[in-house]
Protein backbone atom coordinates (compact mmCIF):
# COMPACT_ATOMS: atom_id res chain seq x y z
CA UNK A 1 0.00 0.00 0.00
CA UNK A 2 1.68 3.50 -1.23
CA UNK A 3 2.03 5.98 1.51
CA UNK A 4 -0.52 8.53 0.01
CA UNK A 5 -3.33 5.60 0.07
CA UNK A 6 -2.42 4.88 3.33
CA UNK A 7 -2.38 8.83 4.61
CA UNK A 8 -5.89 8.72 2.20
CA UNK A 9 -7.17 6.14 4.41
CA UNK A 10 -6.56 7.52 7.52
CA UNK A 11 -7.96 10.93 6.59
CA UNK A 12 -11.36 9.40 5.46
CA UNK A 13 -11.07 7.26 8.74
CA UNK A 14 -10.54 10.41 10.83
CA UNK A 15 -13.75 12.04 8.93
CA UNK A 16 -15.83 9.69 10.88
CA UNK A 17 -13.83 9.41 14.09
CA UNK A 18 -12.91 12.66 16.76
CA UNK A 19 -10.36 10.34 18.37
CA UNK A 20 -8.43 9.38 14.91
CA UNK A 21 -8.90 13.04 13.84
CA UNK A 22 -6.63 13.67 16.76
CA UNK A 23 -4.37 10.97 16.33
CA UNK A 24 -3.81 11.83 12.86
CA UNK A 25 -3.00 15.39 13.74
CA UNK A 26 -0.88 14.48 16.65
CA UNK A 27 1.37 12.10 14.39
CA UNK A 28 1.60 15.23 11.76
CA UNK A 29 2.34 17.82 14.31
CA UNK A 30 5.77 18.15 12.81
CA UNK A 31 4.52 18.52 9.31
CA UNK A 32 1.91 20.99 10.69
CA UNK A 33 4.62 23.10 12.60
CA UNK A 34 6.96 23.23 9.59
CA UNK A 35 4.39 24.64 7.20
CA UNK A 36 3.30 27.35 10.02
CA UNK A 37 7.32 27.50 10.05
CA UNK A 38 7.38 28.57 6.20
CA UNK A 39 4.56 31.02 6.49
CA UNK A 40 6.30 32.90 9.41
CA UNK A 41 9.89 32.30 8.23
CA UNK A 42 10.96 31.23 11.91
CA UNK A 43 10.76 28.14 13.69
CA UNK A 44 7.60 28.06 14.77
CA UNK A 45 6.65 27.19 18.53
CA UNK A 46 3.18 25.29 20.01
CA UNK A 47 3.01 28.97 22.31
CA UNK A 48 2.77 30.41 18.85
CA UNK A 49 -0.92 31.70 17.37
CA UNK A 50 0.27 30.89 13.82
CA UNK A 51 1.18 26.93 15.15
CA UNK A 52 -2.54 26.79 16.64
CA UNK A 53 -4.24 28.08 13.38
CA UNK A 54 -2.28 25.68 11.41
CA UNK A 55 -2.98 23.00 13.83
CA UNK A 56 -7.10 24.25 13.16
CA UNK A 57 -6.76 24.09 9.37
CA UNK A 58 -5.20 20.57 9.30
CA UNK A 59 -8.38 19.41 10.68
CA UNK A 60 -10.21 21.42 8.59
CA UNK A 61 -8.46 20.00 6.00
CA UNK A 62 -9.36 16.46 7.22
CA UNK A 63 -13.12 17.43 7.33
CA UNK A 64 -13.19 19.25 3.63
CA UNK A 65 -10.75 16.42 2.12
CA UNK A 66 -11.84 14.76 -1.44
CA UNK A 67 -9.92 12.15 -3.15
CA UNK A 68 -10.54 14.56 -6.86
CA UNK A 69 -8.53 17.38 -4.74
CA UNK A 70 -4.89 15.35 -5.20
CA UNK A 71 -2.70 14.49 -2.52
CA UNK A 72 -3.54 15.49 0.97
CA UNK A 73 -0.97 16.73 2.45
CA UNK A 74 -0.48 19.20 -0.84
CA UNK A 75 -3.99 20.40 0.08
CA UNK A 76 -3.26 20.66 3.64
CA UNK A 77 -0.46 22.61 3.15
CA UNK A 78 -2.55 24.86 0.83
CA UNK A 79 -5.65 25.76 3.56
CA UNK A 80 -2.45 26.12 6.40
CA UNK A 81 -0.87 28.84 4.17
CA UNK A 82 -3.93 30.07 3.43
CA UNK A 83 -5.77 30.29 7.16
CA UNK A 84 -1.83 31.92 8.30
CA UNK A 85 -2.09 34.44 6.08
CA UNK A 86 -5.18 35.83 6.27
CA UNK A 87 -4.60 35.62 9.94
CA UNK A 88 -1.13 37.51 8.92
CA UNK A 89 -3.72 40.35 6.96
CA UNK A 90 -5.89 40.85 9.69
CA UNK A 91 -3.24 41.38 12.06
CA UNK A 92 -1.24 43.37 10.01
CA UNK A 93 -5.15 45.48 9.27
CA UNK A 94 -5.50 45.68 13.16
CA UNK A 95 -1.92 46.88 14.14
CA UNK A 96 -2.06 49.84 11.49
CA UNK A 97 -5.46 50.69 12.60
CA UNK A 98 -4.34 50.93 16.71
CA UNK A 99 -0.88 52.74 15.48
CA UNK A 100 -2.70 55.49 13.49
CA UNK A 101 -3.80 57.80 17.03
CA UNK A 102 -0.64 57.26 18.86
CA UNK A 103 1.28 60.31 19.64
CA UNK A 104 4.08 61.32 17.91
CA UNK A 105 6.02 63.39 20.79
CA UNK A 106 5.51 66.38 18.21
CA UNK A 107 2.88 68.11 20.78
CA UNK A 108 -0.85 66.44 20.18
CA UNK A 109 0.03 65.35 17.26
CA UNK A 110 -0.76 61.90 15.91
CA UNK A 111 0.59 59.37 13.69
CA UNK A 112 -2.66 59.91 11.52
CA UNK A 113 -1.34 63.60 11.14
CA UNK A 114 1.67 62.40 9.62
CA UNK A 115 0.59 59.45 7.86
CA UNK A 116 1.37 58.71 3.71
CA UNK A 117 0.63 55.42 1.76
CA UNK A 118 2.99 53.32 4.38
CA UNK A 119 -0.14 52.49 6.10
CA UNK A 120 -0.92 50.48 3.35
CA UNK A 121 2.73 48.56 3.06
CA UNK A 122 2.19 45.64 5.85
CA UNK A 123 -1.70 44.89 3.61
CA UNK A 124 -0.39 44.82 0.48
CA UNK A 125 2.46 42.89 1.64
CA UNK A 126 0.38 40.03 2.98
CA UNK A 127 -1.66 40.63 -0.14
CA UNK A 128 1.05 39.58 -2.46
CA UNK A 129 2.10 36.70 -0.07
CA UNK A 130 -1.27 35.69 -0.08
CA UNK A 131 -1.85 36.17 -4.01
CA UNK A 132 1.90 33.95 -4.58
CA UNK A 133 0.47 31.19 -2.25
CA UNK A 134 -2.50 31.16 -3.90
CA UNK A 135 -0.20 30.96 -7.70
CA UNK A 136 1.60 28.32 -6.41
CA UNK A 137 -1.40 25.95 -4.44
CA UNK A 138 -3.09 26.24 -8.15
CA UNK A 139 -0.01 25.20 -9.84
CA UNK A 140 0.48 22.11 -8.08
CA UNK A 141 -3.23 21.57 -8.85
CA UNK A 142 -3.03 21.60 -12.40
CA UNK A 143 0.44 19.84 -12.90
CA UNK A 144 -1.78 16.77 -11.41
CA UNK A 145 -4.23 17.18 -14.44
CA UNK A 146 -0.93 17.47 -16.43
CA UNK A 147 -1.62 21.52 -17.27
CA UNK A 148 0.88 24.32 -16.20
CA UNK A 149 0.40 27.79 -17.04
CA UNK A 150 2.10 27.99 -20.21
CA UNK A 151 -0.38 25.74 -21.49
CA UNK A 152 -3.24 27.50 -20.13
CA UNK A 153 -1.65 30.81 -21.83
CA UNK A 154 -1.27 28.86 -25.75
CA UNK A 155 -4.45 27.53 -25.49
CA UNK A 156 -6.57 30.91 -24.01
CA UNK A 157 -9.25 32.08 -26.77
CA UNK A 158 -8.16 34.97 -28.84
CA UNK A 159 -11.07 36.53 -30.45
CA UNK A 160 -13.77 37.83 -28.41
CA UNK A 161 -16.85 35.20 -29.97
CA UNK A 162 -14.84 32.16 -29.03
CA UNK A 163 -13.99 33.71 -25.60
CA UNK A 164 -17.43 34.07 -25.13
CA UNK A 165 -18.15 30.59 -26.25
CA UNK A 166 -15.32 29.25 -23.79
CA UNK A 167 -17.36 31.62 -20.60
CA UNK A 168 -20.74 29.85 -21.85
CA UNK A 169 -19.49 26.51 -21.08
CA UNK A 170 -17.20 27.50 -18.01
CA UNK A 171 -20.26 29.15 -16.23
CA UNK A 172 -22.45 25.56 -17.40
CA UNK A 173 -19.70 23.71 -15.45
CA UNK A 174 -19.42 25.87 -12.48
CA UNK A 175 -22.79 25.58 -11.81
CA UNK A 176 -23.12 21.84 -12.00
CA UNK A 177 -21.75 20.00 -9.09
CA UNK A 178 -21.54 16.90 -10.75
CA UNK A 179 -19.68 17.67 -13.34
CA UNK A 180 -17.02 19.25 -11.30
CA UNK A 181 -16.90 16.43 -9.18
CA UNK A 182 -16.62 13.99 -12.29
CA UNK A 183 -13.79 16.29 -13.65
CA UNK A 184 -11.77 16.07 -9.89
CA UNK A 185 -12.86 12.01 -9.74
CA UNK A 186 -11.54 11.45 -13.50
CA UNK A 187 -8.90 14.73 -13.87
CA UNK A 188 -10.50 14.66 -17.45
CA UNK A 189 -13.05 17.22 -18.74
CA UNK A 190 -17.04 15.40 -19.62
CA UNK A 191 -16.31 16.90 -22.65
CA UNK A 192 -19.71 15.51 -24.20
CA UNK A 193 -21.65 16.43 -20.97
CA UNK A 194 -20.25 19.70 -21.59
CA UNK A 195 -20.93 20.51 -25.18
CA UNK A 196 -24.83 18.94 -24.55
CA UNK A 197 -25.51 20.84 -21.40
CA UNK A 198 -23.26 24.28 -22.59
CA UNK A 199 -24.19 24.00 -26.11
CA UNK A 200 -20.63 24.93 -27.32
CA UNK A 201 -19.14 22.99 -30.44
CA UNK A 202 -17.22 20.44 -29.11
CA UNK A 203 -14.28 21.65 -31.33
CA UNK A 204 -14.15 24.83 -29.64
CA UNK A 205 -14.28 23.31 -26.35
CA UNK A 206 -11.38 20.86 -27.70
CA UNK A 207 -9.02 23.66 -28.79
CA UNK A 208 -9.17 25.37 -25.66
CA UNK A 209 -9.40 22.57 -23.44
CA UNK A 210 -6.12 22.95 -21.26
CA UNK A 211 -7.66 26.52 -20.44
CA UNK A 212 -11.31 26.06 -19.78
CA UNK A 213 -9.91 23.20 -17.50
CA UNK A 214 -7.57 25.79 -15.49
CA UNK A 215 -10.99 27.92 -15.12
CA UNK A 216 -12.47 25.45 -13.42
CA UNK A 217 -10.16 23.92 -11.54
CA UNK A 218 -10.60 27.84 -9.91
CA UNK A 219 -13.84 26.76 -9.56
CA UNK A 220 -13.56 24.23 -7.11
CA UNK A 221 -10.89 25.51 -4.45
CA UNK A 222 -10.67 28.28 -2.67
CA UNK A 223 -8.55 30.62 -5.14
CA UNK A 224 -10.38 34.16 -3.81
CA UNK A 225 -7.68 36.56 -5.05
CA UNK A 226 -7.03 34.44 -8.52
CA UNK A 227 -11.15 34.40 -8.67
CA UNK A 228 -11.23 38.46 -8.15
CA UNK A 229 -8.32 39.11 -10.26
CA UNK A 230 -10.04 37.41 -12.70
CA UNK A 231 -13.77 38.83 -12.79
CA UNK A 232 -12.35 42.48 -12.72
CA UNK A 233 -10.11 41.28 -15.81
CA UNK A 234 -12.67 39.85 -17.83
CA UNK A 235 -15.52 42.77 -17.04
CA UNK A 236 -13.22 45.04 -18.46
CA UNK A 237 -13.00 42.92 -21.37
CA UNK A 238 -16.44 42.17 -21.69
CA UNK A 239 -15.73 38.20 -21.44
CA UNK A 240 -17.09 36.12 -18.84
CA UNK A 241 -17.68 36.32 -15.44
CA UNK A 242 -15.27 34.17 -13.26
Amino acid sequence: MSDEHQIVKSVYAAKEDSLKADDLIRDYIPFIRSEASKCTSKFCTEQDDEFSIAMIAFHEAILGYERGRGAFLNYASMLIRSRIIDYQRKEARHQGTISLYAETGDGNKTIMDDLTDERDVFEESANREATRQEIEALSLVMADFGVNFSDVADSSPKQDRTLAACGKAIRYAAENKNLLDELLRTKKLPMAKLVRGSGVERKTLERHRKYILAMLLIQTNGYEIIRGHLRRVLKQEGGMSA
